[in-house]
């Protein structure tokens, strides 16, 4: 569609030649012939205002059926730049038939407006969606005219705004009740909640943690349809939800497991994961690697943990190779004598085979040297024998001796592991150069101090496990029976590592599905309180290319692996993951910044339902997203139990009845008065029993 300018619309009235039967002129521009003058300089209006980017575009004469047999034309259908979308009538003459057809499409498209403020002359209001043959749609079609008749919902309408008010349904989730609907419960339809991202969003107090747990006691208090293929795991930072969660457990058909990270507790398991499926960039996570240039030590640590695991005769060859082509590299590195002797007799002293080690034998005629001798340093300085050395190491060099990644053990230990960095970090040359080796040998300190730290139980796994069913021991209970709900009680290890074991396991959750060849045939759902804490705009794009939770709310939809973000401060969430939530539930909010990212969220909210939510009550929610029809303010039942989340009761901790405190004061002089009483007798009669 061409531009135009004011002076083309000036112009355009010159072909008028025609007339209709209602006596209005026929006109043409681009092509078009229009009915009347009327309608055509509304086409050059539209024109216009698309030339300006007042409007996102418009289509001419949309035809809409409504019956068999029974059509209605308008002439315009217009595309504002606030995504509504308004269908406009211009004709000159309205026959008895038009308004009929007119009269028809009103009834049948119904506009939903919501107040926003009322005052004597006026009632605002916006636009929220249109009901299309008693079915509810969000966004509106058809804007009202002036003349419209406006009306309060009936019962039936105010159904299908707020959802299902049976509470026990294979297809909707209660949500609370209602506070613009007096009444009326809302509820949510489970496949768009459950199978799209979600965010629950609140500032500190205002209910967070207790409405994601009356959510669950909704979905799993029920008596009909009974949510036993659940598969959802909650990463609980501060330990809230063991208690609240343990009473699902009671129920006939679904059971609440707790992995934790306190090594004491006894009641549940202690998170448990093998490093035999830990690959390059969960390693990469677990040593806090800040470089890319540290990921081929990794890589090659995960190729040499073979020669730990395996009989030492069959890896004999190889070990050899290595060890000889490392020592090789110290010998040529244009160091000082004592610097090439000290690492040759440090890499001999931890790595050696019976035919490589310091007291190999180096045949010559005549005399006979062990390799320690050899690298003696004479008067001069110099190690005389490099020479020997060298010709006696190059006989256990071969090109043709290579690690591949399908020669990886199916089980080893960290402590295999730190050897394998060890001997990767000698086999990469890096001894050549200080600061290389530096920088890669942080990485061997920090496991180290992970493996004979408190941190290393989490990773004490005794035998090989496949990965399918690893998976399954995670979801069943102590029972044997199928677990619905995973808890990882994370209260007991630092921020650090907390985030560490969220991301590990995000991945490997997400791995798993995706190693499926049933596509999204173990849907999940990986519920993070405080997700502020671990799904940020951090660093792993730089290391390992990608960050777990952004390629999770990306791609996890088509494996079925959704993410449910629990947060106190969106503003410093990942905008990706953000993002891509399609519900949300939004608590008391006043943090400006934080109220600015939820109102960008969606067109949906006015700016009456975001100036509200800074004095919601505790428990308050505005519901809006994909599974809900409108956005609206719910009040979510108090979970029985509740979390452990409750504020410090300050006036009972810190304050006493000074009746109380008199009685105690003397009650302490008089148990003083009786020490020193029981001194006296004492010191006066030391031989009395």
């Amino acid at each position: 569609m061409e531009h135009w300018s004011v002076e083309d619309y000036k112009n355009f009235t010159n072909n008028r030649n025609r007339k209709s039967k209602y006596r209005a002129n026929k006109v043409s521009v681009d092509g078009h012939t229009f009915d009347s003058q009327k309608e055509a300089d509304y086409y050059c209006e539209l024109k216009i205002k698309l030339q300006a980017k007042e409007i996102n575009g418009f289509c001419l004469q949309p035809t809409f059926i409504l019956a068999p047999g029974l059509k209605y034309k308008a002439d315009f259908i217009v595309f504002h730049i606030d995504n509504s979308t308004e269908v406009v009538d211009v004709k000159g003459f309205k026959t008895k038939e038009y308004i009929a057809k007119k009269k028809v499409f009103e009834d049948k498209f119904k506009v939903v407006a919501e107040i926003t403020s009322i005052t004597r002359d006026e009632i605002s209001c916006i636009l929220v969606g249109e009901f299309i043959n008693n079915q509810f749609y969000s966004g509106v079609l058809n804007k009202p005219t002036a003349d419209a008749k406006a009306r309060i919902v009936n019962k039936d309408e105010v159904i299908a705004l707020v959802g299902n008010q049976q509470i026990d349904t294979p297809t909707d989730l209660y949500i609370g009740k209602s506070l613009i609907y007096d009444g009326f419960n809302v509820s949510a339809n489970i496949d768009n909640f459950f199978s799209n991202h979600f965010a629950i969003i609140g500032n500190t107090g205002s209910g967070k943690s207790c409405s994601v747990t009356r959510l669950f006691q909704n979905l799993f208090y029920r008596k009909n349809y009974i949510p036993t293929n659940a598969n959802i795991v909650l990463f609980d930072v501060y330990g809230e939800y063991h208690y609240a969660l343990d009473r699902i457990n009671q129920t006939k058909f679904c059971r609440c497991k707790t992995l934790t990270t306190d090594p004491g507790f006894t009641r549940s398991e202690i998170v448990k994961i093998p490093p035999y499926y830990l690959e390059v960039d969960d390693i990469a996570l677990l040593l806090n690697v800040d470089s890319p240039s540290q990921l081929p030590i990794i890589e090659k640590a995960l190729k040499y943990v073979y020669l730990f695991t395996e009989d030492e005769e069959k890896v004999k060859d190889m070990k050899n190779n290595i060890i000889a082509k490392a020592i090789l590299d110290i010998l040529t590195s244009g160091k000082s004598s004592a610097q090439i002797r000290d690492q040759v007799v440090a890499v001999l002293s931890t790595f050696y085979t019976k035919d490589i080690n310091l007291e190999s034998k180096i045949i010559q005629p005549g005399y006979t040297r062990t390799l320690r001798q050899c690298l003696n340093i004479d008067q001069t300085g110099k190690i005389n024998t490099m020479q020997l050395v060298t010709e006696y190491l190059e006989g256990y060099v071969s090109e043709e001796l290579k690690l591949n990644r399908n020669m990886k053990p199916k089980f080893y230990t960290l402590k295999d592991l730190y050897n394998a960095f060890e001997f990767a970090l000698i086999s990469e040359g890096v001894l050549k150069s200080d600061k290389v080796y530096d920088v890669n040998n942080i990485l061997k300190v920090r496991l180290d101090t992970i493996i004979n730290g408190d941190y290393g139980i989490y990773f004490e796994v005794d035998e090989y496990i496949p990965k399918s069913d690893y998976i399954k021991n995670i979801f069943t209970a102590p029972t044997g029976e199928k677990a619905q709900i995973v808890n990882f009680n994370l209260n007991y290890v630092d921020e650090r590592f907390a985030k560490v074991l969220t991301k590990v396991y995000s991945k490997l959750f997400f791995d798993y599905a995706i190693s499926l060849e049933n596509r999204g045939g173990f849907p999940m759902q990986i519920i993070l309180e405080e997700a502020h804490r671990y799904v940020q705009n951090d660093n792993d794009i730089n290391t390992i290319g990608y960050n777990i939770f952004d390629r999770i709310t990306k791609e996890g939809r088509k494996y079925g692996v959704i993410l449910g973000l629990i947060t106190q401060r969106p503003s410093e969430l990942s905008n990706t993951a953000l993002s891509q939530c399609s519900n949300y539930l939004v608590l008391r909010m006043f943090h400006p910044a934080d109220l600015e990212i939820v109102k960008n969220i969606t067109h949906s909210i006015s700016e009456t339902d975001v100036e509200r939510l800074k004095t919601l009550r505790p428990g308050v929610a505005l519901c809006f997203g994909n599974a809900f029809n409108i956005p609206t303010f719910t009040k979510i039942d108090k979970p029985d139990p509740t979390p452990n989340s409750s504020n410090a009761h300050i006036g009972t901790e810190w304050f006493r009845r000074s009746e109380e405190l008199l009685k105690e004061q003397e009650q302490f002089k008089l148990n003083q008065m009786q020490n020193n009483n029981t001194n006296i007798i004492t010191n006066e009669n030391p031989i009395i029993q």
